[in-house]
């Protein structure tokens, strides 16, 4: 079983890069060695983060990004739905 996030991800769903079934379970970021909570996009074979630059939004009301370059190490947050939820969920009556 591939339990590594994609290479590519974004959070949005205009995005080719966007993937609501891994984003269900939580990708994590680190950039740097530091965690990011803001990031919106990402690259790892690139190595680059995408993040909100304050509060500015484009003429079409989206937030305006900035990219940074540097090591990403993306991980999940959460198992995979049904990885290791067997074991112990047993009750001997």
């Amino acid at each position: 079983m591939n339990d590594t996030p994609p290479d590519h991800l974004s959070l949005d769903p205009r995005s080719p890069h966007f993937d609501q079934e891994k984003l269900e379970r939580g990708v994590g970021i680190r950039f740097n060695g530091v965690e990011k909570t803001n990031v919106e996009e990402y690259s790892v074979s690139e190595g680059w983060i995408k993040v909100a630059a304050g509060k500015s939004r484009d003429r079409f009301g989206n937030p305006m990004t900035i990219k940074l370059k540097g090591t990403v190490e993306p991980y999940y947050e959460r198992p995979a739905a049904g990885a290791g939820e067997d074991a112990g969920d047993e009750k001997a009556d």
